[in-house]
């Protein structure tokens, strides 16, 4: 404490500037707060005041034994080690005064003489906060003690200084304009809450009540402006970045004047550079904030990137410099090396270190003579006693007594109820309803008279009541588990009044449809003049309270479930003599009861023991108190009420609205029951509302907090004392303590404190212990947070129907340390976290469903709520309308606050508010917040009573339709269990390969297709070097065969060429381009041409011109200004002399559309092949030497890289070879190609094998399937085929379009059991996942799964694997997933987590060698091992055409050898990761086949954690989180991971995706997602042969292009 105060000393200056260095190098956590505590003591201690010398250490030990001693001596007392209450008591009274105190801080009163020091509860200026409190005016939160509120101001104080700026995520317009100008309705609480809802003196209600709430928030702010200047100040000078932190105020300023969208980049002294402090006051340089939409901003790569978003993730970026990571040795395996980090305990964490507890057992039940033997007999005596004593009074929603009930009526309408419950239901024969069985009560909060009766009546007639909410709507949260309930319990008639009868809804028949999920029921109206009077001679059997089941009231559980907990007669009675010993209640008190009368307090005060002692109860009902806040205290004024049973809210409620009251007066009040006192937030509503009300007759001993559990009924609650002098104890708790379940007096932190108020005694008749929460029921020691558990009569017995949750709830056996039972009677577990504090008064500090256990530390929900509520509270978001929940994610549990945004607040404040409560958890609780989202107002599933439905609201969060409209994902602070990122090994020599494959028995990683040499074959074009003669020959041999034939979209005929009609055409294109064209041999040709006849033609006219070809696609007339730059760039690029093409594009090239795209002048010049000469070429054209250069092959890659290819003629000719033998092509072959003509294997299918092996091409141009999805299949049909390539876009094409129709094409005749393979052309993995479903949908047409296959071209050799007709079928295997990223290739079971499916990429070609290279060493790989695809063919391309002639770039691509084994042959890389694997197939020579699997481009591979990550496997993972995802692609930018998903769905969906995307991508490949970008559909640009082209989306993510609807930077 003394040191905290040293903002009055001045320090030296270079202490400030050490002590700086300190502080920083705390929160960059390159210190331990331990090194940083004794560091800092040593600078400063010469400086401070001496302190007193008073010795913590020994205190605690005094303390410790004190507390063992009185341990002691209660054991002696008690024989079976449960203690007295009373004798206790006293024993604590006598220590307290003879200066002994527990082990925990409590305060018994503010004034009692405790050591100064020691009793300094939270700020310097204590005394001083406690009198403005006493003195001010109301208070408004019932979450927040003042202690809280402070706390969290000074942590956002503290962390003001030090703050990073976060990126505000980006978010279309219409989609800020539609959350926040929703139709505004305050939150509908209408048929009552749990928590606060909105009460009209929040928002709108009369003008007077506002201005009491707005004087509030006044002297609150005042309050909190007060209370946290000495903090602040303090803070600052020790944190000695004072010069920065001014910097950081001049840059924040001047963003507020200058620019809302991207925040300020004010990274430049937080990450690289120490702080340098106190500069001399001239030289302060200010640091002017960079924005990224007006200047130029460096990215990581260096790379100079103008716009806004990357500005934003620089930002992003600087947040993320230093993670908080604590440093984690230890691990433990998660299946394979890629290893989970465990927490591990932190040696410094607090242990409990007091004694054994010991029960502590209540006052005896005294039993009164003139107690009743059951309560029917309570009822039946003051029924027919005092038949005119009021009983209950109901009122209106004005305030006024609606009805009056008195004894007499209550006797008989229940006897009435009763007689007709057994009688008139069902036949004689066969009632429907028979004593013990179950019926259902369904009441509106409104009703309890009609509930009073329809209760006692179930009683008298010895059946079961269930009573439950009203379900509002079929749909309504939660109310699908209570049928089960119902269902569970065998109940099949529902007692209910006429007013709700009338109000349910209704099918047009007028019947009560059935609810979701519950029992067909018969609905029974209880109101008397629909019953018939019982006759003169029945009467209700009235016994002695015994243990049958009297009534069970429901439960619902964390995860949602409902449960049913059944109360016996005898426990029922038990409770009630309990309450009323307990509570001192008297004949013909009055009591005020605000609460739920159907369930727990209510229910127990205001329904049974009211009955019980013949109490007049004056029931407010819910509606009543939206409307009034203080009716419940102008009726306990009016009646003179005794008691009053209220919730803290109501105690809330009643200070915002109490200002125009004057004639108020509480005297008469002698017991204010508190129903969630054991809410350790209660007390902060409790203090207030004494505060105010003190002065109206309210005295401080009247209030009596109680804890209750449906399991345990009342567990304690506060005795009310005539003793005025006796202040109420409490704890002031170090909530750092609490996480590890230890209790500790808050020593050093100030901030992080909980301040608890006791619930009373145990109850009478009962023994109370606390036990460990999770496994055996140990006993606490005194010091330790345990559940509580209770041995009593007056509980629940049983889960109805679950014997197995009964045992491990109800039939509990504490246990000492030394293994043996405390008691042989059971306990039960109340479910409420707590311990039994000094005196034996009961503290209860949260609930085990409110329970989170993140990275091994325990914290509470309300506890988080509570620090939420205190960051500006009921500014922008509803009080009691926030939830907090864990899921889990990655192996620990993870926190998610959902609140429910106010409609007036911006979108800035709601960023700017939860920044701020993202801080105030993380200082106050030490705890990462992982999302944070805001939701409409009004939008969150509600409990019947209007609270939230929490595990409803968790559903909706997991599942993806929560439709936040704002949320802050921060997994970098929180998931802190990621595995190490992995350290590159060194390289390895040529002798460890060896050894290591001599050792472990891995082959070295290579494989061959057949050699051509050795095949003979009576191949008559083998005898031709060229393509040009092999047409010749062909035109002379089989003039009228027919080589290619053109489909229309209707599948007829558009065109077809003979081998003679395509020699003449050729000849005649020729002559044109050495006339018309005026070009030399070698001179380059663009042909733009659409798929077709035209383009085969003119390529050939070009080989017999002697000029090189190069195939364009054209422009797309649509689309002009996107298509026509590329044909320019490929034009340019390849030096084209001229360009070839049709009379319709040439119209095209010269539109006015064109040159608004490009300048059209410099087009070479433009050939039109549609009018040719009429003449033959005086020769054709033969090449001098098969080495020069055939074609040119120009392609996009997915990296977006435009690359070129040389096919010499020899390769051009060995590459038709490979494919005619591995397809085994001849001339009576038909062969139906539905592939784009301009690249790769694509173009050699389309234009060149059928000229060299014969058969007949049948040509479908892909664009065509666009208005006739199923001509490519037809045409399989129809022309009997037996091979057929095609794409991937093909293929998704007809598996999206024609799903629905293969009945309507099975009647059309479509028979595709001919196909014998059927090949995707592709440069990529094969997608297992279409092929698998493509095969699906059409095997009912015939077509054989195992026809299916796909290839693998590159742009080094076009084609190196493609599925042949012999040869054993494509295989698939399924490898581990984490070992691919440390390029290990280990084979898995199909079906095992993180398995990742490999189809085979076809057979390797005759005359390819492949082998596996590391590509960093260029070492020869083992078979286990992920490295580079090398091939060497004859068919390889002889290197890159391009206008820089890169020759450094080429020699490596195309002339590798590797650096040791084999270092003679020249291989070429293909840019692919794969592995091979040996299969136990058989290839057609004999020898077992060798398969190539593809995982990717290397490229396109992600280096993230030293770890090699595929865009597919991250974006497969994605698209599988949420319906809504049609489409995903993932890049890297600086170290951070993007991914841009497509929604198919309203925008209100968009952020509904961010935290599923977060998820999975951490669960099923360990990395955190940087920014997760929301865009339309078809953004995501994907090229002609439908691979993604991220390096584009790269580009227009950066330069701020997407027009995304929503961007999230997760912190």
């Amino acid at each position: 404490m003394a040191d905290r105060s040293l903002d009055s000393v001045s320090l030296p200056l270079e202490v400030r500037a050490r002590l700086a260095e300190l502080e920083l190098e705390l929160s960059e956590g390159d210190i331990t707060q331990k090194g940083y505590e004794k560091k800092r003591s040593k600078l400063i201690g010469a400086y401070l005041p001496q302190p007193p010398a008073a010795n913590g250490a020994a205190a605690v030990r005094c303390r410790l034994q004190h507390s063992e001693g009185a341990a002691r001596r209660m054991l002696r007392t008690a024989n079976i080690g449960v203690c007295d209450i009373r004798e206790a008591a006293a024993r604590e009274r006598a220590a307290s005064t003879a200066g002994n105190r527990p082990l925990f801080y409590f305060r018994f009163g503010v004034d009692q003489a405790l050591p100064q020091e020691r009793r300094t509860p939270v700020t310097p200026s204590s005394s001083s906060r406690y009198h403005r409190r006493r003195s001010s005016g109301s208070r408004d939160e019932r979450y927040r003690s003042d202690v809280h509120t402070e706390a969290v101001q000074a942590a956002l104080a503290k962390h003001k200084e030090r703050k990073m700026a976060v990126p505000m995520p980006s978010k279309r317009r219409s989609l800020v304009v539609q959350t926040s100008m929703d139709a505004y309705t305050p939150p509908d609480t209408s048929s009552g809450s749990e928590d606060e809802g909105s009460v009209q003196g929040d928002s709108q209600g009369t003008p007077t009540s506002s201005q009491g709430s707005i004087n509030m928030e006044h002297w609150i702010s005042q309050a909190i402006h007060g209370s946290t200047t000495s903090t602040t100040s303090s803070s600052s000078t020790q944190s000695g970045g004072s010069g920065a932190a001014h910097r950081l105020a001049d840059v924040m300023a001047q963003t507020h004047i200058e620019n809302h969208s991207a925040p300020p980049d004010v990274t430049t002294y937080t990450s690289e550079h120490s702080i340098q402090v106190e500069r001399p006051q001239g030289s302060t340089a200010r640091v002017a904030p960079k924005y990224g939409n007006a200047e130029l901003m460096e990215t990581g790569d260096g790379v100079p990137v103008s716009s806004r978003v990357s500005a934003k993730i620089q930002q992003l970026v600087n947040t993320l410099k230093r993670p908080k990571r604590p440093p984690l040795r230890e691990f433990f395996v998660d299946d394979f090396e890629e290893l989970l980090e465990v927490q591990q305990p932190d040696p410094n964490q607090p242990k409990p270190e007091g004694a054994q507890m010991l029960a502590m057992r209540g006052e005896q039940l005294g039993v009164v003579t003139n107690w009743p033997p059951s309560l029917e007999a309570a009822l039946q005596r003051w029924g027919t006693i005092s038949p005119k004593a009021p009983c209950l009074t109901t009122m209106d929603t004005n305030g006024k007594p609606l009805y009056i009930l008195t004894y007499g009526k209550l006797w008989t309408r229940s006897m009435k109820v009763a007689y007709n419950i057994l009688h008139k239901l069902g036949t004689k024969q066969e009632p429907m309803v028979r004593p013990g069985d179950r019926v259902t009560l369904v009441f509106p909060n409104n009703d309890p008279a009609a509930f009073m009766v329809a209760f006692y009546g179930c009683l008298l007639a010895e059946v079961v009541p269930v009573p439950i909410e009203v379900p509002l709507t079929r749909k309504d949260a939660g109310s699908q588990q209570i049928g089960f309930l119902l269902g569970s319990c065998g109940v099949t008639v529902a007692l209910t009044s006429d007013a709700c009868h009338k109000g349910l809804p209704k099918s047009p028949t007028g019947e009560i449809p059935q609810f979701k999920g519950w029992p067909k029921l018969l609905w029974f109206v209880t109101e008397s003049k629909h019953l018939s009077k019982p006759p003169r001679d029945w009467f209700p059997h009235i016994k002695d309270a015994n243990n049958d089941t009297a009534y069970i009231e429901y439960k619902t559980c964390k995860d949602g479930s409902v449960l049913g907990v059944t109360v016996t007669r005898i426990a029922l009675l038990t409770h009630c003599q309990a309450l009323t010993q307990a509570c001192g209640y008297t004949e013909a008190e009055t009591i005020v009861n605000v609460l739920d009368f159907k369930k727990d307090v209510g229910l127990w005060h205001g329904i049974l023991t009211s009955v019980m002692n013949m109490m007049h109860v004056i029931s407010i009902p819910y509606s009543l108190m939206k409307v009034n806040p203080l009716s419940w205290i102008q009726k306990v004024c009016q009646y003179k009420a005794k008691v009053a049973c209220v919730k803290s809210r109501d105690m809330h409620w009643a200070l915002v609205a109490h200002r125009d009251q004057r004639d108020i007066n509480l005297s008469s009040l002698r017991m204010l029951i508190v129903a969630d006192g054991a809410n350790p937030w209660s007390i902060s509503s409790c203090d207030a509302f004494l505060n105010v009300f003190q002065s109206k007759g309210l005295r401080q001993e009247v209030i009596c907090p109680c804890a209750s559990s449906p399991e345990a009924l009342t567990v304690a609650i506060r005795r009310p004392t005539d003793d005025s002098n006796q202040p109420p104890g409490r704890g002031v708790l170090s909530m750092h303590g609490l996480t590890y379940g230890v209790i500790r007096v808050d020593s050093e932190e100030k901030l992080s404190v909980l301040t608890v108020q006791d619930v009373g005694l145990v109850m009478p008749g009962a023994i109370m212990c606390s036990v460990k929460p999770d496994g055996i029921p140990q006993l606490c020691k005194t010091d330790e947070i345990g559940e509580l558990c209770v041995c009593a009569i007056a509980t629940g017995t049983s889960y109805y129907g679950l014997s197995g949750m009964t045992k491990n709830t109800f039939e509990v056996f504490p246990m000492t340390s030394s293994g043996g039972p405390i008691t042989e009677y059971p306990f039960i577990r109340t479910g409420l976290l707590g311990f039994i504090g000094p005196g034996g008064l009961v503290f209860v500090i949260g609930k085990m469903d409110g329970l989170m256990v993140v990275s091994g530390r325990r914290h509470n929900a309300d506890d988080i709520v509570a620090t939420a509520l205190a960051v500006e509270p009921m500014k922008f978001v509803y009080r009691g309308r926030i939830a907090v929940f864990s899921v889990s994610v990655l192996h620990d549990e993870r926190i998610v606050i959902v609140a429910e945004q106010r409609p007036d607040s911006t979108e800035e404040d709601s960023f700017q508010w939860m920044s701020r409560v993202l801080q105030a958890i993380d200082s106050i609780h030490q705890v990462g917040v992982y999302c944070l989202a805001l939701v409409p107002a009004n939008t969150l599933p509600k409990t019947p009573l209007g609270g939230i439905h929490l595990s409803e609201t968790k559903q909706l969060f997991l599942e993806g339709s929560l439709h936040p409209c704002n949320v802050l994902m921060c997994p970098h602070t929180c998931v802190t269990n990621l595995p190490k990122p992995r350290q590159k090994q060194p390289e390895i020599g040529p002798a460890s390969v060896m050894v290591g494959n001599l050792v472990s028995g891995k082959r070295i990683a290579q494989a061959s297709g057949r050699d051509l040499g050795q095949i003979e074959d009576n191949d008559q074009a083998r005898k031709f070097l060229f393509l040009s003669e092999v047409l010749q020959w062909r035109a002379q041999t089989t003039p009228d065969h027919v080589l290619y034939t053109l489909l229309n979209c209707r599948g007829t005929i558009a065109n077809s060429l003979t081998c003679v009609q395509l020699h003449k055409r050729a000849e005649k294109i020729a002559v044109m381009l050495m006339e018309r064209g005026h070009l030399q041999d070698g001179d380059h040709v663009a042909l733009v041409y659409p798929p077709g006849i035209d383009l085969i033609a003119a390529f050939y006219g070009c080989l017999y011109a002697g000029c090189v070809p190069i195939t364009v696609r054209p422009p797309h007339p649509q689309n002009i200004a996107t298509t026509l730059p590329t044909v320019k760039m490929i034009v340019e690029v390849s030096r084209s002399a001229c360009l070839m093409t049709t009379q319709l594009i040439c119209k095209l090239l010269r539109s006015r559309e064109a040159a608004a795209a490009v300048d059209v002048r410099t087009w070479p010049p433009v050939l039109d092949t549609d009018d040719l000469p009429k003449k033959r070429p005086a020769q054709i054209y033969k090449p001098s030497n098969p080495e020069t250069l055939a074609y040119l092959d120009f392609s996009v890659s997915t990296t977006g890289m435009l690359a070129g290819v040389k096919m010499s003629h020899a390769a051009t000719s060995a590459f038709c070879r490979s494919i005619k033998l591995q397809c085994e092509l001849y001339p009576s072959r038909e062969v139906a190609i539905c592939l784009d003509p301009y690249c790769g294997l694509g173009f050699v299918l389309w234009c060149l094998c059928s000229v060299y092996s014969g058969h007949q091409s049948i040509l479908i141009p892909p664009s065509e399937l666009e208005t006739n999805p199923a001509l490519w299949l037809l045409a399989v049909s129809q022309y009997k085929v037996r091979d057929t390539f095609c794409s991937y876009s093909v293929m998704e094409l007809c598996t999206k379009g024609l799903g629905s129709q293969t009945e309507s094409l099975k009647a059309r005749g479509l028979d595709l059991s001919r196909v014998r393979t059927c090949v995707v052309v592709a440069e990529e993995r094969p997608r297992i996942a279409l092929t698998q479903s493509f095969s699906k949908l059409f095997k009912d047409l015939g077509l054989h799964p195992r026809a299916v296959s796909t290839s693998l071209g590159c742009r080094v050799n076009l084609a190196i694997c493609l599925q042949g007709t012999s040869g054993p079928d494509p295989t698939t295997v399924y490898v581990d997933m984490r070992a691919l990223r440390h390029d290990r290739v280990r084979l898995v079971e199909r079906g095992s987590p993180h398995s990742l499916p490999l189809m085979e990429s076809g057979k390797i070609l005759p005359g390819v060698r492949i082998i596996i290279a590391n590509p960093e060493t260029k070492g020869p790989l083992g078979d286990s091992h992920l490295g580079e695809i090398w091939v060497h063919s004859t068919h390889n391309a002889s290197g890159y055409f391009t206008i820089y002639g890169d020759e450094s770039l080429q020699s490596d691509h195309f002339n590798s050898r590797l650096s040791f084994g084999d270092t003679q042959t020249i291989w070429a890389r293909t840019g692919y990761l794969g592995f091979l694997r040996r299969t136990e197939l058989t290839d057609a020579n004999g020898e077992r086949h060798d398969a190539l699997y593809v995982v990717g481009a290397l490229d396109e591979a992600m280096e993230l954690r030293g770890m090699r990550y595929h865009p597919i496997d991250i974006e497969t993972s994605v698209i599988r989180a949420h319906k809504s995802i049609t489409e995903c692609a993932v890049f890297t930018w600086t170290n951070l991971l993007v991914v841009v998903v497509e929604l198919d769905g309203s925008e209100q969906e968009a952020l509904d995706l961010v935290p599923l995307v977060t998820n999975v991508v951490l669960e099923e490949h360990y990395l955190i997602v940087g920014v997760v970008v929301v865009v339309d559909i078809g953004v995501i640009p994907i090229n002609s042969r439908g691979e993604k082209q991220r390096m584009h989306l790269r580009d227009g993510f950066l330069a701020d292009q997407l027009d995304p609807i929503y961007v999230a930077y997760n912190m």
